[in-house]
């Protein structure tokens, strides 16, 4: 056996400032066999093998669950991808971070197609998700623009954010198409209408807040996480209400990835405490149920995704592994943390 299939298994209880224990999620890690890459923002294809990242050495790589067998796919010198998406036929989608483009890879072949921006002053598309209508979005942090990509004819649509510097981040999209997003620079949401791109911006109660990653329940609200001043929130755009918790890590927590498995809880990674923490929140009953040391120590988790096939959560870490935690078995409504 390779020694970068080793694993990582941690059945852990809450960390002992928490109380008494409450439920546990298994959570297993992979060291991934490219060192230093900051392997990241992993995507479970149709076949069930899982895409990532390597942002720092420049890579889009695959795992295979069943074998723990890696395979990298270098991409051109300095791409820098930060995160990509996998259709329905296996094609990955990613985006050039470094190099102002967004990228299509065929796994049967290897081959490699890049789409740049319009306009070279989106130098940075960031982070990558499907809409409606065989549509994708993106935002691009340091550009300040909010974009739109067509697979079937590559066109590209830019917005840009109207605040300055706003640095739009994680991003989202609604039942209805909606687009929704992070604006991380400022304590503010972003709704991108997806026909327009016309942007409304909605302001969160505190003026601290610095929200980094987004997710939306079944019921169209949308949830996110605070990374400067350690809450979890939900605006709902029906009633343009906001409501927040403290996380259990309070001003230390520094929330960051973030996803919504199929029960509607909300599961993100508090990357200050070292090690890094998973975290859920049930809506239904407004508590944090579960807290769960990341063994690897995270580094820092910044982005995962739900996979609801097999009631997982799939994340990268700054420690170089893959992991996986499983959710799955966990009853609707966990027990409240004393």
């Amino acid at each position: 056996m390779s020694p970068y299939a080793r694993t990582f298994v941690a059945l852990l209880a809450l960390a002992a400032p928490l109380g008494a224990a409450a439920q546990q999620v298994e959570i297993q890690e992979w060291e991934v066999p490219y060192e230093d890459s900051r392997p990241r923002d992993p995507y479970v294809a149709p076949d069930g093998k899982v895409w990532f990242v390597g942002q720092r050495t420049h890579y889009v790589a695959v795992f295979d669950p069943q074998t723990a067998e890696f395979k990298k796919y270098d991409l051109e010198s300095g791409a820098g991808p930060h995160n990509l998406i996998v259709d329905d036929k296996g094609t990955v989608w990613y985006t050039g971070n470094r190099v102002g483009n967004l990228g299509k890879l065929d796994p049967a072949t290897g081959r490699i197609v890049t789409f740049p921006m319009p306009d070279t002053a989106v130098r940075d598309p960031h982070t990558l998700i499907f809409g409606k209508d065989g549509q994708m979005f993106f935002t691009a942090q340091g550009a300040n623009y909010i974009g739109r990509f067509t697979p079937s004819s590559g066109e590209v649509k830019l917005a840009k954010v109207q605040s300055p510097r706003a640095r739009p981040y994680g991003i989202e999209v609604d039942s209805k198409g909606t687009v929704w997003a992070n604006l991380f620079n400022t304590n503010k949401l972003a709704k991108v209408d997806p026909v327009t791109m016309a942007i409304t911006e909605i302001t969160q109660p505190r003026s601290e807040t610095r929200g980094r990653r987004i997710a939306i329940t079944s019921d169209d609200k949308i949830w996110y996480v605070d990374y400067a001043g350690g809450y979890l929130g939900r605006y709902d755009p029906a009633t343009q209400q906001f409501k927040e918790w403290r996380a259990p890590g309070a001003a230390e927590s520094q929330p960051y990835a973030m996803t919504v498995d199929d029960k509607d809880r909300l599961w993100f990674v508090e990357t200050g405490p070292k090690p890094n923490n998973l975290v859920g929140f049930d809506p239904a009953t407004e508590q944090f149920f579960s807290v769960t040391p990341i063994e690897s120590g995270g580094g820092a988790v910044r982005h995962m995704v739900f996979h609801k096939p097999t009631g997982t959560i799939w994340f990268g870490t700054d420690e170089n592994t893959l992991g996986r935690a499983d959710v799955g078995g966990m009853e609707a409504a966990g027990k409240p943390i004393p």
